[in-house]
Protein backbone atom coordinates (compact mmCIF):
# COMPACT_ATOMS: atom_id res chain seq x y z
CA UNK A 1 0.00 0.00 0.00
CA UNK A 2 1.22 3.49 -0.85
CA UNK A 3 2.42 5.81 1.88
CA UNK A 4 -0.31 8.32 2.72
CA UNK A 5 1.83 11.20 1.41
CA UNK A 6 1.72 9.65 -2.08
CA UNK A 7 -2.07 9.28 -2.17
CA UNK A 8 -4.39 11.61 -4.04
CA UNK A 9 -6.83 13.49 -1.86
CA UNK A 10 -9.84 11.42 -2.97
CA UNK A 11 -8.05 8.17 -2.09
CA UNK A 12 -6.91 9.55 1.26
CA UNK A 13 -10.48 10.67 2.02
CA UNK A 14 -11.78 7.19 1.13
CA UNK A 15 -9.21 5.62 3.48
CA UNK A 16 -10.26 7.97 6.30
CA UNK A 17 -14.02 7.46 5.78
CA UNK A 18 -14.67 4.45 8.04
CA UNK A 19 -18.33 4.16 7.04
CA UNK A 20 -17.33 3.32 3.46
CA UNK A 21 -15.56 0.14 4.58
CA UNK A 22 -18.37 -1.60 6.47
CA UNK A 23 -19.60 -4.79 4.83
CA UNK A 24 -22.89 -4.69 6.72
CA UNK A 25 -24.71 -1.73 5.15
CA UNK A 26 -24.29 1.49 3.22
CA UNK A 27 -22.13 4.33 4.57
CA UNK A 28 -25.11 6.46 5.63
CA UNK A 29 -26.95 3.53 7.16
CA UNK A 30 -23.99 2.27 9.17
CA UNK A 31 -23.59 5.70 10.81
CA UNK A 32 -27.32 5.94 11.60
CA UNK A 33 -27.29 2.42 13.04
CA UNK A 34 -24.17 3.23 15.06
CA UNK A 35 -25.73 6.29 16.71
CA UNK A 36 -28.93 4.35 17.38
CA UNK A 37 -27.01 1.44 18.97
CA UNK A 38 -24.98 3.75 21.23
CA UNK A 39 -28.10 5.67 22.30
CA UNK A 40 -30.04 2.50 23.03
CA UNK A 41 -27.17 1.01 25.07
CA UNK A 42 -26.75 4.26 27.00
CA UNK A 43 -30.47 4.45 27.80
CA UNK A 44 -30.36 0.89 29.14
CA UNK A 45 -27.25 1.65 31.21
CA UNK A 46 -28.92 4.73 32.70
CA UNK A 47 -31.86 2.56 33.75
CA UNK A 48 -29.57 0.03 35.44
CA UNK A 49 -27.00 2.27 37.11
CA UNK A 50 -27.03 4.94 39.74
CA UNK A 51 -26.06 7.93 37.62
CA UNK A 52 -24.46 11.30 38.24
CA UNK A 53 -25.04 13.27 35.04
CA UNK A 54 -23.40 16.52 33.90
CA UNK A 55 -20.78 16.56 36.65
CA UNK A 56 -18.46 19.50 35.87
CA UNK A 57 -14.72 18.93 35.59
CA UNK A 58 -13.92 22.47 34.47
CA UNK A 59 -15.44 25.89 33.85
CA UNK A 60 -16.51 25.35 30.23
CA UNK A 61 -20.07 24.42 29.23
CA UNK A 62 -18.82 21.27 27.51
CA UNK A 63 -16.57 20.20 30.40
CA UNK A 64 -18.89 17.67 32.00
CA UNK A 65 -18.91 13.97 32.85
CA UNK A 66 -21.57 11.30 33.23
CA UNK A 67 -20.88 8.73 35.94
CA UNK A 68 -22.44 5.24 35.91
CA UNK A 69 -22.21 3.66 39.36
CA UNK A 70 -22.98 -0.02 40.02
CA UNK A 71 -25.45 -0.79 42.78
CA UNK A 72 -22.84 -2.15 45.16
CA UNK A 73 -21.64 -1.28 48.62
CA UNK A 74 -18.01 -2.08 47.86
CA UNK A 75 -15.85 1.02 48.08
CA UNK A 76 -12.75 -0.05 46.17
CA UNK A 77 -14.08 -0.35 42.65
CA UNK A 78 -12.29 -0.14 39.31
CA UNK A 79 -13.24 2.85 37.18
CA UNK A 80 -13.17 3.12 33.38
CA UNK A 81 -13.09 6.52 31.70
CA UNK A 82 -14.57 6.44 28.19
CA UNK A 83 -13.76 9.00 25.48
CA UNK A 84 -16.23 8.97 22.60
CA UNK A 85 -15.42 8.98 18.91
CA UNK A 86 -17.01 10.99 16.10
CA UNK A 87 -13.93 12.45 14.40
CA UNK A 88 -13.62 15.20 17.05
CA UNK A 89 -16.78 16.80 15.58
CA UNK A 90 -19.75 14.49 16.22
CA UNK A 91 -21.29 12.52 19.10
CA UNK A 92 -21.17 13.44 22.79
CA UNK A 93 -21.20 11.93 26.26
CA UNK A 94 -25.00 11.64 25.93
CA UNK A 95 -24.70 8.39 23.95
CA UNK A 96 -21.45 7.20 25.55
CA UNK A 97 -22.64 5.18 28.55
CA UNK A 98 -23.39 1.99 26.57
CA UNK A 99 -20.22 0.13 27.64
CA UNK A 100 -21.34 0.35 31.27
CA UNK A 101 -23.96 -2.36 30.65
CA UNK A 102 -21.80 -5.48 31.19
CA UNK A 103 -19.41 -3.67 33.57
CA UNK A 104 -22.01 -2.59 36.13
CA UNK A 105 -22.73 -6.24 36.95
CA UNK A 106 -19.06 -6.71 37.79
CA UNK A 107 -18.93 -3.69 40.12
CA UNK A 108 -17.13 -1.34 37.72
CA UNK A 109 -17.79 2.42 37.57
CA UNK A 110 -17.89 3.96 34.08
CA UNK A 111 -17.34 7.66 33.39
CA UNK A 112 -18.27 9.09 29.99
CA UNK A 113 -16.40 12.32 29.23
CA UNK A 114 -17.79 15.28 27.33
CA UNK A 115 -15.45 17.66 25.48
CA UNK A 116 -15.90 20.59 23.10
CA UNK A 117 -16.06 19.07 19.63
CA UNK A 118 -15.18 21.10 16.54
CA UNK A 119 -15.86 23.70 15.36
CA UNK A 120 -16.37 25.01 18.92
CA UNK A 121 -13.33 23.17 20.24
CA UNK A 122 -9.93 22.85 18.57
CA UNK A 123 -7.50 19.95 18.96
CA UNK A 124 -5.34 21.58 21.65
CA UNK A 125 -8.45 22.39 23.70
CA UNK A 126 -9.91 18.87 23.40
CA UNK A 127 -6.63 17.28 24.49
CA UNK A 128 -6.40 19.70 27.43
CA UNK A 129 -10.01 18.91 28.38
CA UNK A 130 -9.65 15.14 28.44
CA UNK A 131 -6.46 15.42 30.49
CA UNK A 132 -8.24 17.65 33.01
CA UNK A 133 -11.21 15.28 33.09
CA UNK A 134 -8.92 12.46 34.24
CA UNK A 135 -7.39 14.65 36.97
CA UNK A 136 -10.88 15.62 38.13
CA UNK A 137 -12.03 11.99 38.30
CA UNK A 138 -8.97 11.02 40.36
CA UNK A 139 -9.59 13.92 42.75
CA UNK A 140 -13.31 13.14 43.12
CA UNK A 141 -13.02 9.35 43.43
CA UNK A 142 -10.12 8.68 45.75
CA UNK A 143 -11.39 5.20 46.64
CA UNK A 144 -11.09 3.61 43.19
CA UNK A 145 -9.02 0.43 43.07
CA UNK A 146 -7.80 1.07 39.55
CA UNK A 147 -8.18 3.65 36.78
CA UNK A 148 -8.58 2.47 33.19
CA UNK A 149 -9.03 4.36 29.93
CA UNK A 150 -11.04 3.39 26.90
CA UNK A 151 -11.56 5.35 23.70
CA UNK A 152 -12.96 4.69 20.26
CA UNK A 153 -11.68 6.25 17.01
CA UNK A 154 -11.07 9.96 17.80
CA UNK A 155 -11.60 8.96 21.45
CA UNK A 156 -8.77 6.41 21.16
CA UNK A 157 -6.57 9.25 19.94
CA UNK A 158 -7.57 11.34 22.97
CA UNK A 159 -6.97 8.41 25.35
CA UNK A 160 -3.50 7.95 23.83
CA UNK A 161 -2.85 11.67 24.36
CA UNK A 162 -3.85 11.23 28.03
CA UNK A 163 -1.30 8.40 28.31
CA UNK A 164 1.32 10.80 26.89
CA UNK A 165 0.67 13.59 29.41
CA UNK A 166 3.42 15.33 31.35
CA UNK A 167 1.61 15.15 34.70
CA UNK A 168 4.14 17.40 36.43
CA UNK A 169 2.03 20.30 35.17
CA UNK A 170 -1.08 19.01 36.99
CA UNK A 171 -2.12 18.78 40.63
CA UNK A 172 -2.09 14.95 40.64
CA UNK A 173 -0.42 12.15 38.73
CA UNK A 174 -3.14 9.62 37.83
CA UNK A 175 -2.05 6.00 38.25
CA UNK A 176 -3.54 4.55 35.08
CA UNK A 177 -3.62 0.76 35.24
CA UNK A 178 -4.66 0.00 31.68
CA UNK A 179 -5.82 1.50 28.40
CA UNK A 180 -8.04 0.20 25.59
CA UNK A 181 -7.49 2.08 22.32
CA UNK A 182 -10.10 0.95 19.80
CA UNK A 183 -9.79 1.75 16.05
CA UNK A 184 -7.89 4.94 16.73
CA UNK A 185 -5.81 7.49 14.82
CA UNK A 186 -2.36 8.05 16.28
CA UNK A 187 -0.75 10.21 13.57
CA UNK A 188 -2.87 13.23 12.60
CA UNK A 189 -0.72 14.39 9.68
CA UNK A 190 -2.44 12.19 7.03
CA UNK A 191 -5.83 13.79 7.71
CA UNK A 192 -4.64 17.40 7.32
CA UNK A 193 -5.60 17.59 3.65
CA UNK A 194 -8.91 15.69 4.04
CA UNK A 195 -12.48 16.76 4.81
CA UNK A 196 -11.91 15.65 8.43
CA UNK A 197 -9.69 18.67 9.04
CA UNK A 198 -12.14 21.23 7.63
CA UNK A 199 -13.86 21.96 10.99
CA UNK A 200 -10.67 21.26 12.97
CA UNK A 201 -8.47 23.67 10.97
CA UNK A 202 -5.28 22.02 12.23
CA UNK A 203 -1.94 23.27 11.00
CA UNK A 204 0.95 20.84 10.54
CA UNK A 205 2.38 22.04 13.86
CA UNK A 206 -0.88 21.42 15.76
CA UNK A 207 -1.24 17.97 14.17
CA UNK A 208 2.34 17.02 15.01
CA UNK A 209 2.16 18.02 18.68
CA UNK A 210 -1.13 16.16 19.08
CA UNK A 211 -0.01 12.91 17.41
CA UNK A 212 0.48 10.16 20.01
CA UNK A 213 2.84 8.33 17.64
CA UNK A 214 5.29 11.22 18.12
CA UNK A 215 4.96 11.30 21.91
CA UNK A 216 5.98 7.78 22.85
CA UNK A 217 8.97 9.09 24.85
CA UNK A 218 6.49 10.97 27.07
CA UNK A 219 4.25 7.90 27.37
CA UNK A 220 7.27 5.95 28.60
CA UNK A 221 7.75 8.52 31.35
CA UNK A 222 4.12 8.87 32.42
CA UNK A 223 2.49 5.48 31.78
CA UNK A 224 5.33 2.99 31.41
CA UNK A 225 3.80 0.32 33.64
CA UNK A 226 0.35 0.58 32.09
CA UNK A 227 -0.72 -2.27 29.79
CA UNK A 228 -2.09 -0.88 26.53
CA UNK A 229 -4.41 -2.79 24.21
CA UNK A 230 -4.46 -1.44 20.65
CA UNK A 231 -7.57 -2.93 19.02
CA UNK A 232 -8.44 -2.68 15.34
CA UNK A 233 -11.36 -4.03 13.32
CA UNK A 234 -10.88 -6.62 10.59
CA UNK A 235 -12.93 -4.36 8.30
CA UNK A 236 -11.34 -1.06 9.24
CA UNK A 237 -9.79 0.60 6.17
CA UNK A 238 -6.20 -0.35 5.30
CA UNK A 239 -5.02 3.10 6.45
CA UNK A 240 -6.84 2.81 9.80
CA UNK A 241 -5.40 -0.68 10.27
CA UNK A 242 -1.94 0.64 9.46
CA UNK A 243 -2.33 3.44 12.05
CA UNK A 244 -3.04 0.85 14.77
CA UNK A 245 -0.32 -1.55 13.63
CA UNK A 246 2.32 1.18 13.47
CA UNK A 247 1.38 2.65 16.84
CA UNK A 248 1.50 -0.83 18.37
CA UNK A 249 4.96 -1.45 16.85
CA UNK A 250 6.25 1.93 18.11
CA UNK A 251 5.09 1.21 21.68
CA UNK A 252 6.39 -2.35 21.54
CA UNK A 253 9.81 -1.20 20.27
CA UNK A 254 9.97 1.20 23.24
CA UNK A 255 9.59 -1.71 25.64
CA UNK A 256 6.06 -0.81 26.71
CA UNK A 257 3.47 -3.40 27.71
CA UNK A 258 1.28 -3.43 24.60
CA UNK A 259 -0.81 -5.95 22.69
CA UNK A 260 -2.46 -5.66 19.28
CA UNK A 261 -5.96 -7.13 19.03
CA UNK A 262 -7.19 -7.66 15.47
CA UNK A 263 -10.89 -8.27 16.08
CA UNK A 264 -12.40 -10.63 13.50
CA UNK A 265 -15.82 -10.01 11.95
CA UNK A 266 -15.99 -6.38 13.06
CA UNK A 267 -15.94 -3.03 11.30
CA UNK A 268 -15.06 0.42 12.63
CA UNK A 269 -18.45 0.69 14.33
CA UNK A 270 -19.37 -2.82 15.48
CA UNK A 271 -15.98 -3.19 17.20
CA UNK A 272 -17.11 -0.71 19.85
CA UNK A 273 -20.89 -1.29 19.71
CA UNK A 274 -20.41 -4.87 20.91
CA UNK A 275 -18.99 -3.67 24.24
CA UNK A 276 -22.61 -3.81 25.44
CA UNK A 277 -22.20 -7.61 25.61
CA UNK A 278 -20.49 -9.39 28.48
CA UNK A 279 -19.37 -12.27 26.25
CA UNK A 280 -17.71 -10.04 23.61
CA UNK A 281 -13.97 -10.57 23.16
CA UNK A 282 -12.96 -6.99 24.10
CA UNK A 283 -15.36 -6.87 27.07
CA UNK A 284 -13.78 -10.05 28.43
CA UNK A 285 -10.28 -8.66 27.87
CA UNK A 286 -11.16 -5.46 29.70
CA UNK A 287 -12.63 -7.37 32.64
CA UNK A 288 -9.60 -9.64 32.72
CA UNK A 289 -7.30 -6.58 32.84
CA UNK A 290 -9.24 -5.41 35.91
CA UNK A 291 -9.14 -8.83 37.55
CA UNK A 292 -12.91 -9.09 37.16
CA UNK A 293 -13.22 -11.95 34.65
Amino acid sequence: MKHWSEMRRDELERQYSPSRWSHRMSADDVIKAHVAALKEGTTRARDLAQTLLDVPYGEGDGEKLDVYIPRTNILDVPLVIYFHGGYWQFLSKEESGFMALPLLDKGVVVVAVGYDIAPKGNMDLMVSQVRRSVVSVVEQYSHISGLYLCGHSAGAHLAAMVLSTDWSQYSVTPQIKGAFLVSGIYDLLPILSTYVNEPLKMTEEVAARNSPSRLVHQLKLSSSGCPVVVAVAENDSPEFRKQSEEYYKTLDASGLSVTLEDVANTDHFSIIEQLVHGDYHLTKLLLKMMGKS
